[in-house]
């Protein structure tokens, strides 16, 4: 069975919405679009082309794939790795409001999303990557069917906006397998599975009398 990897840009305060540029997600009165631009540096576009080029396929939320493909077709730069790969890859988009995806290579799933999800991952072939899609993800969370999460944590708040984990994601337990650390103090986690977490208590329990 084929990975599922989610990957992720986030604010230290859980913030997702808008991350490359001002007019991506306007929606809910949003004006800090683009805050991750200016912490790009020469290790993060490197890892983002050696992790695209491990994609066999993407799957994304509609307003994710919304966003690329305005973006990434109008890049036509042959010698772009992160484009090359984008345009050409199998992409899925799961809505339940789009009529058509006419982005090169892609098809639309308007069905159960973890019946359709189980099956694309029976498939052979390389992995398949989640990017942005924060509804999305609840979803998959759910059913448990994210393997890893590659969480690009920014160094800036913005206070408001569209949180990754909020009200209503699943309670899960995640085991951290790598850190990196970029330039600009960008800390890149990779965790993997979403078990159910274990509880316990620091209470002192008073002494018998």
């Amino acid at each position: 069975m084929k990975k599922l990897i989610a990957t992720t840009f986030i604010t230290l305060d859980g913030i997702v919405q808008a991350p490359g540029g001002p007019e991506e997600d306007t929606s809910g009165g949003f004006i800090h679009g683009g805050w991750v631009v200016p912490f790009f540096d020469e290790m993060m576009e490197k890892l983002i082309a050696e992790w695209t080029a491990s994609a066999g396929a993407l799957l994304l939320g509609r307003k994710t794939y919304e966003i690329f493909a305005r973006h990434w077709p109008n890049v036509t730069d042959d010698t772009d790795p992160v484009a090359t790969k984008l345009n050409s890859v199998r992409k899925y988009v799961a809505s339940r409001t789009l009529d058509k995806v006419a982005w090169n290579n892609s098809t639309l799933i308007d069905g159960d999303i973890a019946e359709e999800v189980i099956k694309i991952k029976n498939e052979p072939g390389q992995e398949i990557q989640v990017h942005g899609s924060g509804a999305l993800l609840q979803t998959l969370l759910k059913h448990e069917l994210i393997d890893e999460f590659r969480l690009w944590v920014f160094p800036v708040l913005l206070g408001s906006g569209k949180r990754l984990f909020s009200e209503g994601t699943v309670p899960a337990r995640l085991k951290l397998i790598d850190t990196k650390t970029s330039s600009t103090g960008v800390v890149i986690h990779t965790y993997q599975g979403a078990e159910a977490p274990d509880y316990g208590s620091f209470a002192v329990t008073a002494p018998k009398t």
